[in-house]
């Protein structure tokens, strides 16, 4: 158990530690690469339970090692469909409230998209905008393909 004046201190996961993690990270930052250049590549931090007999939370966080929000779901590294949605809406949180901006933007309608599963459970940034033909919000890309769409 943790005294109240002496928390843990949180350290850089190293690659490898969570693998399924590390790939879905990699796809997360093609997208940050892309939409946000100017920031550098999100990383994995860990922080320890002050409980002994609990896991230790994992976080995404800034290079500089800032995170916003919730810590990864332990049980989203069962599949690289489940680590992606976990890391992406966690990564998400951290760009959006520590740079106060949405990310990442529908390049159409520049509304902020969020990640969201196909029945395939595939993921995509969703977008909420309006589409004239084709109905009230689309799937823009696939989680980690944003660089496909912003070039073309």
């Amino acid at each position: 158990m943790c005294a109240l004046f002496d928390p843990p201190e949180p350290r850089r996961v190293s690659p490898g530690e969570y693998p399924v993690w590390d790939q879905a990270l990699a796809l997360v930052n093609r997208d940050l690469a892309v939409t946000l250049p100017q920031l550098e590549p999100l990383r994995l931090l860990a922080l320890p339970s002050c409980d002994a007999d609990e896991l230790e939370n994992v976080y995404v966080a800034m290079a500089n090692g800032e995170w916003h929000g919730n810590h990864l779901d332990p049980n989203s590294q069962n599949s690289l469909a489940s680590a992606l949605a976990s890391v992406a809406d966690a990564a998400q949180e951290t760009v959006m409230e520590l740079s106060w901006q949405a990310w990442p933007l529908c390049p159409e309608h520049g509304l902020g998209m969020h990640p969201r599963a196909d029945a395939q459970e595939r993921l995509f940034w969703w977008c909420a905008g309006e589409r004239s033909r084709r109905g009230p919000a689309h799937s823009h890309a696939a989680v980690g393909a944003l660089a496909t769409w912003v070039s073309a």
